[in-house]
Parts: C-alpha cells; sequence; structure tokens
C-alpha cells in the first residue's frame, strides 16, 4: 500500500495545462480515480476541475505553475491525497494556517521573531509528514476573501497568496489581537463559508477554568480552594482558613502580577509582589488594610484567590510542573511532555521568564524533599493532566488541540492544579533534548490532519 504523501513537481504553464495534474499511475489505481475524467481538486478552499492524467513508474503529482501559484506552494512541496469516489473529489493538503501575533518583514532571517524557529520546524515537519503551513498575522486579514496574504518557507521565507486553510492553529499571543473585531469576524467567516477548524480559538481565565472544573469528578480532587476575589469577605474568610494564600490575577501569564499573602509573626499580614528581578515584600496590621490595599488593583485587575500549598523544594526553592497536553493523530489527548521547573533564588514563582531552572521530573523527585510517593509521582502527574484536559474540553464551550498545565506536588505527595495555559509557549514546555523537530510540533500537524481528514 503506497503512502498517501506525494511530492509535487511543479511544470511550465506552457508545458501543463492549468486544468490538468499528473499523478503516478499506482496512485491512480489504489485510489481508484477515473483517467482523464473531470474530478473536483480542492486545497483548503481552492476548488477547481481538473483531469487527472497517469504517469507510469512516478510517485509524485505534477501541476502547472499557474495552479501552484493558486494554491500558494512552490516545487518540492510534499502533500497527502485523499479522493473520493462517491463526490469524485480529489483533495490535497493539510492545508495549516498560524495565526500569529505580528511579523518583521524588514527581518528576512527571523520574520517571526523569537517564533522563527518553531515557524520552520512547522516547515519541517509539514515535509516529512505531508501538507503546507503558511504564517499570517492579523494585519493580514481583510474583509470578505477568499484567500489570505500570508508567509510561506520555499528556500527562504516570501510572501503568498493562499486559499484559506483546512485549520488554522491559534497562536496569537495577547488578548487585545485575539478580540479584535476583524480577527473575530474572520473565525466566524472561514468557519461557516469553508468549514476550517480553529483551534486553540481563545485565552482562557483562572476564574473560568476553576469554575469549569468544579463540575468536573474526575478533575476535582486536584483543585486547590478558589474563588474569584470580589469581596472583603472572601478574602478573610481564605486567611483565617490557609496560612498563606495566593492572588494571581484572573488574566495573567508568565508569573506576572502574583500576590503571595501569609500571616506575619506580628499578628498582621505579609504581602509578597512579584517583581522583574524578584519579590518586593509589604506587612499589614490588619486583613482590612491588606484588602484596601489590592482593592486599588482591582479597579483593573480581576484576581482569582487560591489556597497556599506547601510545595516539594530544591534546597528551599518551590518545584512546579509543565505538562504539555496535546490532541493527537486520532484526536485523543497525550501527554507530549512533562519537565519540572524550579523557581530562582529571588522569586516565589518558577516561571521560567522569572528566572526559573527546567530539569525532568525524575531528576526534581530525586533533589527534591518529598518523602512518599516518589516511585509514582510521574505517572500521577500524568494522569491529573490528562483529566484535567478532558474536562477543560467537556466543561469549556471551546476547541483546543494543545493545553500548557501547571501542576505541584505538595510534601505530602498530593498532586494540585495551579492553573492552565491555552496558549503554551514553545520555548517554556521544550522537551530537554536537541530533537531538530520537536515533538510538540510534529503533534500540532498530526492533529491538523486528523482534523482534515488527512
Amino acid at each position: 500500500m503506497l503512502k498517501s504523501k506525494v511530492a509535487v513537481q511543479v511544470i511550465s504553464s506552457g508545458m501543463l495545462a492549468e486544468d490538468t495534474l499528473m499523478l503516478g499511475e499506482a496512485y491512480m489505481k489504489q485510489w481508484k480515480i477515473p483517467q482523464g475524467q473531470p474530478v473536483a481538486m480542492t486545497f483548503g478552499s481552492l476548488k477547481q476541475h481538473v483531469k487527472v492524467l497517469p504517469v507510469a513508474r512516478y510517485d509524485g503529482i505534477r501541476i502547472s505553475q499557474s495552479l501552484a501559484r493558486k494554491m500558494g506552494i512552490a516545487n518540492g512541496a510534499a502533500l497527502r491525497i485523499n479522493y473520493k469516489s462517491g463526490s469524485a473529489t480529489l483533495s490535497l493538503g493539510p492545508l495549516i494556517g498560524i495565526l500569529i501575533s505580528r511579523d518583521y518583514p524588514e527581518a528576512p532571517d527571523k520574520p517571526f521573531g523569537s517564533i522563527t524557529m518553531f515557524c520552520k520546524e512547522m516547515v519541517d515537519g509539514c515535509a516529512a509528514q505531508g501538507g503546507h503551513v503558511f504564517f499570517f498575522t492579523p494585519g493580514q486579514i481583510t474583509g470578505e476573501q477568499q484567500t489570505v496574504e500570508g508567509w510561506i518557507y520555499a528556500s527562504g521565507w516570501q510572501r503568498a497568496s493562499l486559499p484559506i486553510p483546512n485549520v488554522i492553529n491559534n497562536r496569537l499571543t495577547s488578548r487585545k489581537l485575539e478580540n479584535k473585531p476583524s480577527v473575530q469576524h474572520f473565525f466566524k467567516e472561514v468557519k461557516s463559508r469553508f468549514q476550517t477548524t480553529v483551534f486553540n480559538e481563545k485565552f482562557l481565565d483562572k476564574t473560568e477554568v476553576f469554575e469549569a472544573l468544579k463540575k468536573d469528578e474526575a478533575a476535582l480532587r486536584y483543585l486547590p480552594e478558589s474563588y474569584s476575589l470580589r469581596s472583603f469577605s472572601t478574602l478573610k474568610a481564605m486567611c483565617s482558613k490557609h496560612a498563606n494564600i495566593f492572588l494571581k490575577p484572573a488574566r495573567g501569564s508568565l508569573g506576572k502580577g502574583i500576590i503571595r499573602v501569609s500571616k506575619a509573626e506580628n499578628g498582621g499580614y505579609q504581602a509578597q509582589f512579584t517583581t522583574t528581578t524578584g519579590s518586593r515584600k509589604q506587612l499589614y496590621p490588619s486583613q482590612l488594610k491588606l484588602y484596601s490595599a489590592i482593592s486599588v488593583k482591582m479597579k483593573t485587575v480581576r484576581y482569582q484567590v487560591q489556597q497556599g500549598l506547601q510545595l516539594i523544594e530544591i534546597q528551599k526553592r518551590p518545584v512546579d510542573f509543565r505538562a504539555l497536553v496535546q490532541k493527537n493523530v486520532s484526536g485523543k489527548w497525550k501527554i507530549t511532555s512533562i519537565v519540572a521547573r524550579t523557581a530562582g533564588g529571588q522569586h516565589f514563582v518558577s516561571n521560567l521568564a522569572r528566572g526559573g531552572t527546567l530539569s525532568t521530573v525524575s531528576e526534581a523527585i530525586s533533589k527534591s524533599n518529598l518523602t512518599s510517593g516518589r516511585a509514582d509521582a510521574s505517572s500521577r502527574l500524568q494522569q491529573a493532566a490528562l483529566l484535567i484536559a478532558k474536562g477543560i474540553e467537556t466543561h469549556i464551550p471551546a476547541h483546543f488541540g494543545e493545553l500548557g498545565i501547571d501542576l505541584a506536588i505538595d510534601a505530602s505527595g498530593r498532586v494540585w492544579l495551579l492553573e492552565v495555559n491555552s496558549k503554551p509557549s514553545k520555548n517554556d514546555n521544550t522537551p530537554l533534548n536537541d530533537n531538530k523537530i520537536r515533538p510538540s510540533v510534529r503533534m500540532v500537524i498530526q492533529y491538523s490532519r486528523f482534523l482534515s481528514g488527512f
């Protein structure tokens, strides 16, 4: 049985008409594609009638230059094919669009800044698996359209006009960009007009995540006590109940704006605020004074108040874990990687942006002060991450294909959920190896193949 991946050869339009494809004879037989009769060829939203001619002892597909230009592909591309005899439709693809926050056309070697390497890995991964990927920004989205201006890689990064893709992976890193009317209108249009699937279509907010998971029996056991901070009575109740609590911006990321509150020796309360260089401490004589100080911030920031946990530590530095959970080629949630993150010396959060360091789970567990449950700690983290991903999929009405799930283990060995990120960084969750194409990148392509039927 031949694989469904084929190499594309672009032929001069003078030698091959735009409405004619040439395909290896073995593929014609395998897919029962009729010779020389009109069939509908699709590539993303592009649809046109073509005749398919067989080529003996050839395992690729030949298309004309003018058709390649319409498709936005170059000679040497690798695509997958799928033929449905009922509708006489020959589908080529998948065509994957990655929506990114910004581009830098003046920097041809690094047109996407710090994620250029991820973008090139996507290109290489598509060449290996079969598929075509392009990258576009909100600025390249216009009104009513059937094409998108984007970036492709063909012996270097270049701009091209492409059909609307089969699948869009939303990698926007700002809520402001994601909520632009033009972006939301585009998502709505491509879903309804072209049956495009958009995944990781929105940011998650901490309150939304915890409220949703409270409804999920399997995930409930991993939730620390947590509420949206709306009144003094909530803060008072949490301070009275727990030795320390965390106030986290409901829409924050990278550890920004987190406040740790603990009882001080003098009977008052100490608040520890994250800063770029470490943390700043402030004493308050009472819960009311503390709330008054925080309520100034609450005018612009919504906080989630969360039970403080006694996390395992390495040399008095707290350790937590980032699990990357992704959908695979069968559309099932799988663990791609879990890494341990140890907080930097001056910080109480473990994010790499705040000076944290990465290690393997086993290395962190072996160096930590965890006394019970060491042997199965890794498998319990994996089980928690999968159950939480399934819970989010069940209870939050949005489509996610990958989630960064931050977990912790307390001193008694219990696993807890800290937070969930629907736009996991392509650096923060990197497995600790030097593979050319990261497993996380391969999985995005596999899931895109699943969604588009390739």
